[in-house]
């Protein structure tokens, strides 16, 4: 990869170019109540039935919940991730990332903070639910080592689309991606 303007190095993704963020440009931390707003914003963007802005506050003081943001330089919110620690696992309930900022890298950050934090709670597996139609986040989440276990018909009740369940034993990989 070769580096270009903005902190971001041009690369190859599914035969595209694109823009990728180099990862000391993203800083991911702890959600705080202040950051809401801005998060709402994305979830807004992104998502056919977002969260309202009195879960996303909710989820912030729940103690098994974990909500991450990934900041463009340590400012804008590129993206967010929560999810919940439970006996050992991690249940990953939602990832965004503004649109703006999509397929650069931000996504992957936010999986391998997710993934780092696991490890330091002794989590060894984590599982999520995808729509069976979007392509590019099973793509993604199979970068990481999740595998398809199982189906939720109709699980999704603005489209009644199917969920793929996915399940990852982060056991056997230390940092994230498989390569």
């Amino acid at each position: 990869m070769t580096e270009i303007s903005g902190g971001r190095k041009r690369g190859v993704c599914a035969g595209r170019n694109m823009a990728v963020y180099d990862p000391e440009m993203l800083v991911t931390s702890s959600m705080a109540a202040a950051d809401v707003e801005e998060v709402l914003a994305i979830e807004r963007a992104v998502f056919s039935a977002p969260w309202t802005e009195n879960m996303l506050r909710q989820e912030l003081l729940l103690p098994l919940a974990r909500n991450l943001t990934a900041r463009i330089g340590g400012e804008l919110i590129a993206g967010y991730l929560n999810f919940w620690v439970i006996a050992g696992e991690i249940n990953l309930h939602r990832i965004a990332v503004r649109k703006d900022q999509q397929r650069k890298g931000v996504a992957a950050a936010l999986l391998r903070a997710m993934i780092g934090l696991a490890h330091q709670e002794g989590a060894r597996y984590a599982t999520l639910e995808v729509r069976s139609a979007n392509e590019p986040a099973r793509r993604l989440y199979e970068r990481f080592g999740f595998e398809v276990r199982g189906i939720r018909p109709l699980y999704y009740d603005d489209t009644k689309e199917d969920a793929l369940i996915m399940w990852a034993d982060l056991g056997q990989r230390a940092g994230g991606e498989v390569v």
